[in-house]
């Protein structure tokens, strides 16, 4: 618990609720928290899903796998970031997709049906909470929706320079340091990792972008 109330400023779903009031919210609520190594998968596709996570620390990644073990990067949480809530909302619980820690994480795991049933006292928080639950669902839409149109762009370089756009404009800067590595960056725009290496040594030496590992700088 203190460790979850030392993080409650990086929390958004927590925001505008009082540390005072946070303790006892979160045991009327029946959250719990839990570590996983780095490597492990939290929920596998088709688990039925009936707790939304909090990212207390690590990052985890939303992934889609085929039939021959194929994965595609759709999201990726860090700190202070949900996951679980699109399938906890909807009428089946069953999980299309897989989430896998990439490091070694904690999660916060908070009953759905408690979440959205009030409790008899009526708290002033629990509301607060399920308003910050409905602003963070509308803004991981937002990113998915981001994500399906980087990923119909039939060129490489078409999906290099719209994800490096987004994430210009998102940051108002220039010079941008990216969250996810190459091979991280290849599952997401779901390209071959070669090609993409491939692709970003060609406009680099264009004079298209610069960069230096994780850091991009889009020059025209």
């Amino acid at each position: 618990m203190e460790e979850i109330l030392e993080l409650k400023q990086n929390i958004p779903l927590f925001n505008g609720i009082n540390k005072s009031e946070l303790s006892p919210m979160l045991k009327c609520l029946g959250a719990y928290k839990k570590s996983f190594e780095k490597g492990t998968y939290i929920f596998m596709e088709d688990d039925q899903i009936q707790n939304i996570g909090v990212v207390l620390s690590g990052t985890i990644h939303m992934v889609k796998e085929d039939v021959w073990g194929n994965k595609a990067l759709i999201t990726s949480m860090t700190e202070g970031k949900i996951f679980g809530e699109t399938y906890v909302c909807s009428s089946s619980l069953a999980s299309t997709v897989s989430f896998y820690s990439i490091s070694n994480c904690n999660v916060l795991f908070l009953p759905f049906q408690r979440i959205i049933k009030t409790c008899s006292n009526s708290c002033v928080y629990h509301h607060k909470l399920i308003e910050n639950m409905m602003i963070l669902i509308a803004e991981k839409n937002l990113k998915l929706i981001e994500k399906i149109d980087i990923t119909s762009k039939k060129s490489i370089r078409e999906k290099i320079l719209t994800y490096l756009s987004n994430q210009t404009q998102r940051n108002n800067e220039k010079q941008i340091v990216i969250p996810l590595g190459r091979i991280e960056l290849a599952d997401y725009l779901c390209v071959n990792r070669s090609a993409l290496t491939r692709e970003l040594s060609k406009m680099k030496e264009e004079g298209l972008i610069d960069y230096d590992k994780n850091t991009f700088y889009l020059i025209k």
